[in-house]
């Protein structure tokens, strides 16, 4: 909004004005304001769960002893405020004539909604049971399916259905008519990757926030054809305005952090967890690097995996390889305290956004 307001009837009577035309400027900005807005808002929302909520979020019976006496009356649902500060900015910065933006921002309003459905049935029943898993995914799939479609069709037409690989400049896999199911896969995993994480105070939030400040940078330099030769990277003109959303989303989450933090006076629930999640997975399609997002949310995909690990060896053998599933309850049951498991998970968090980064120059 600003940018089309300054651009069109400002910037060119006050100088000023013209550093709305530069991208980074405007990611500035709307990391700031995600900020701000979160901060400013995050105790009357949270006082307004509590209220709404009175006991706060259900915790599973099967979880970790702990977690019953410690975490019950906390509530639920806190992605609502990382979506209205990640929105508001996104919306008060960006370009929006620019059509990534919107199919990004589709997703993520998408996934949050079947998050919020999800937290809001597990609440009135007083159980963990939320939206069936049958109607779940199909509302995921069907989202990003359409999100692929989307971001497809945006791209330069020698890229729209190339899978690009790390450390590699030339090669391009055509995957045809299938990227779209590709696309699919990439933004849904994502969303429940982020949400099996989602299990200990401040666990996702910190990655997620890495991932998003990793890629506003790569989003800038994709969508910048002079960065993106000189650095041989596929060009994908328009998703720098990526940029400002991923700046948003680092804002916003670190505004959530502020009360996010062990002890967590609220917890994300489902409607923040599937809907950053998703949003990464877009944001990864749009700029052709699908298998960077898998380097820089490695955390995320290791913690989907030993799900899959303990789920699949269980049915087939009745034993399990991890104590508990995802990976952070394992060594929960194993006896590491909450902040140590959070701390090293951040850490390995920082380590491969670094990874992630190195795939821009190694090549």
């Amino acid at each position: 909004m600003l940018y089309s307001l300054v651009t069109h009837h400002v910037h060119g009577h006050i100088s000023f004005f013209n550093l709305f035309r530069y991208i980074t400027f405007r990611a500035g900005g709307a990391c700031l304001t995600a900020l701000v807005i979160a901060l400013v808002l995050g105790n009357p929302v949270i006082r307004e769960l509590k209220r709404i909520q009175r006991e706060g979020q259900p915790i599973r019976s099967l979880g970790p002893e702990r977690h019953i006496l410690e975490k019950a009356g906390t509530p639920t649902m806190g992605g609502i405020l990382i979506l209205i500060a990640l929105f508001a900015s996104t919306l008060l910065w960006a370009d929006l004539q620019d059509g990534f933006v919107w199919a990004v921002l589709f997703v993520t309003g998408s996934f949050g909604a079947v998050g919020f459905a999800d937290d809001y049935l597990k609440l009135s029943r007083r159980n963990t049971d939320g939206v069936s898993k049958t109607a779940r995914l199909t509302a995921e799939f069907g989202t990003s399916l359409i999100a692929g479609w989307w971001l497809q069709h945006m791209m330069p037409p020698d890229l729209s259905n190339q899978l690009a690989f790390p450390f590699v400049k030339d090669l391009l896999l055509p995957l045809g008519f299938a990227y779209p199911i590709f696309a699919m896969i990439t933004i849904a995993g994502f969303g429940n990757a982020v949400n099996f994480t989602d299990g200990l105070d401040g666990l996702a939030t910190v990655p997620v926030v890495i991932a998003a400040f990793v890629f506003a940078l790569i989003s800038y330099l994709v969508g910048n054809h002079v960065f993106a030769d000189y650095l041989q990277l596929h060009a994908v003109p328009g998703t720098g305005e990526l940029a400002v959303f991923c700046a948003a989303l680092v804002g916003a989450g670190l505004g959530f952090l502020w009360f996010n933090a062990p002890p967590a006076a609220v917890f994300m629930g489902d409607t923040g967890s599937l809907s950053l999640g998703g949003a990464l997975g877009a944001v990864a399609v749009a700029v052709k690097h699908e298998l960077v997002l898998c380097i820089v949310g490695g955390l995320f995909v290791v913690e989907t995996l030993s799900v899959i690990i303990q789920v699949f060896w269980y049915k087939r053998t009745k034993k399990r390889v991890f104590l508990m599933a995802p990976l952070h309850h394992h060594f929960e049951k194993k006896g590491w305290q909450e902040p140590k498991i959070v701390i090293r998970f951040w850490i390995v968090s920082v380590v491969l956004g670094l990874c992630g980064l190195a795939t821009l120059k190694l090549r």
